[in-house]
């Protein structure tokens, strides 16, 4: 099993001038850490109007300069989000690729929908319009990164002309792709489209097991390729799945604090349970008064790799016999000093044992898969993207409203550019008159 880290930059209130930028500064510094302690993947989401829950907004600003900190951690979004209205598929598969070669081929694509309030109301989503986008928009920037050029797509939610985006990605033919999971059902769903899960499974490593099981089971049954390379991983991330390792269980209880609960108490409040205004609603101070009224919201036994070295390697070897590919663990608020102990402790005494079997077991799960992976690819349909006309070109000025308007500062600046060609060649034909004059005098 691989063990990563989940960013969500979580900022409760009050706010110091300097605060979001030192967390995002801090963050830079951990996963340096975190790479050099041998962690396989940093993930981090992106969410939007999410404030104190989740600062990430634009996770592949963060994750490129990460990529340059950093040489072997593979870097992966968890998730972008995929509807157009958000991000448009051929800006995803552009800034994909950019960060794969920033990264020497360290990304995976993590995909997702949507599903607050906030968000999709902030970019005028209907929520019954979102898997669709999310298809259509896997389907089109998938094909931007692999198609010279892209032929173009005509659907419900997306339509672009051919065009060759550029660049491509540096792993071929694209990174490994993953969708979030939330539900079994969309656990079964990734399955038969041959991707990744990554599972938001807020259950303990024994129903985890069914999860997995299923998975590889829908793989094998009813797995039929939606992208050029398959990718049959299951990544677990549970709601209260922590991090704060030390020395004992109870100092690390101590520097857990009650930070805890904040991810979980976060998605109730913006998805479920909460009423949010905008720049005035204080969610720490609503979770704080939560915590006092049911303290164990803070903290539970089992609810994380939270304890002494001893304490967290059983609680990890747990998660890895049910099957799982890869755990991810989130980091809390305003944690920074006991995240690099933690890093630190993970790396000396926990991680080299789990790399040492996951190694192995990368081995034997690529031989056992071998006939299954050939029974998918057998299912893969025929490409339905058009043929290029090789024909079709696009060039000369951008019109409008049925021809009536033409965009017209690009000729407006290039006849001032010649204008001024014309004057630096005068200038520089008086100054050799001038200079000639002179002479013969």
């Amino acid at each position: 099993m691989k063990i990563s880290l989940f960013y969500e930059f979580p900022l409760p209130r009050p706010w110091g001038e300097d605060d979001e930028h030192q967390l995002f500064q801090d963050g830079l510094v951990e996963v340096e850490a975190a790479d050099k302690a041998g962690f396989s993947t940093v993930w981090l989401t992106e969410h939007h109007f999410l404030e104190e829950y989740c600062h990430s907004t634009a996770p592949e600003m963060f994750l490129a300069a990460a990529s340059q900190r950093t040489k072997n951690i593979r870097l992966g979004f968890g998730v972008m989000h995929l509807p157009p209205p958000i991000n448009h598929p051929a800006r995803i598969a552009e800034r994909i690729a950019t960060l794969d070669h920033l990264s020497n081929g360290r990304v995976e694509f993590g995909t997702g929908e949507g599903s607050s309030v906030a968000e999709l109301g902030g970019f005028n989503i209907d929520p019954a319009d979102k898997r669709t986008m999310w298809e259509e928009a896997l389907e089109v920037s998938i094909r931007c990164m692999v198609e010279d050029p892209f032929t173009g797509f005509k659907g419900q939610h997306v339509e672009m002309p051919a065009r060759n985006v550029i660049p491509k990605p540096l792993q071929k033919p694209h990174p490994p792709v993953w969708v979030a999971c939330t539900r079994p059902s969309s656990v079964n769903m990734a399955a038969e489209k041959a991707i990744g899960a990554l599972s938001f499974a807020y259950t303990g490593p024994g129903p985890l097991k069914d999860r997995v099981d299923t998975y590889y089971k829908d793989f094998e049954e009813k797995g039929t390729p939606v992208t050029p390379a398959i990718n049959p991983n299951l990544l677990a991330i549970g709601g209260d799945l922590s991090m704060m390792v030390a020395r004992t269980d109870e100092e690390a209880i101590k520097r857990l604090g009650v930070g805890g609960g904040f991810f979980s108490f976060g998605i109730m409040h913006y998805y479920l349970t909460g009423m949010h205004t905008p720049g005035r609603t204080k969610v720490w101070e609503l979770y704080e008064q939560a915590v006092k009224e049911d303290p164990t919201l803070a903290y539970g036994p089992g609810r994380g790799a939270i304890g002494g070295p001893d304490t967290v390697r059983q609680f990890l070897r747990d998660y890895e016999a049910s099957g799982v590919d890869e755990i991810i663990l989130l980091l809390n608020p305003r944690c920074h000093e006991g995240i690099m102990e933690s890093i630190e402790i993970m790396g000396k005494e926990i991680l080299p044992e789990f790399i040492e079997r996951d190694e192995k077991a990368v081995a034997a799960k690529a031989k056992r898969l071998e006939p299954v992976i050939e029974k998918v690819e057998a299912r893969r349909r025929p490409s339905e993207a058009p043929a290029f006309d090789d024909t079709y070109a696009f060039g000369g000025l951008p019109t409008g409203q049925g021809g009536k308007f033409t965009a017209s500062e690009i000729p407006e600046a290039w006849a001032e550019i010649n204008e001024g060609r014309v004057q630096a060649a005068q200038a520089e034909k008086d100054a050799r008159e001038k200079s000639a004059g002179g002479s013969a005098g």
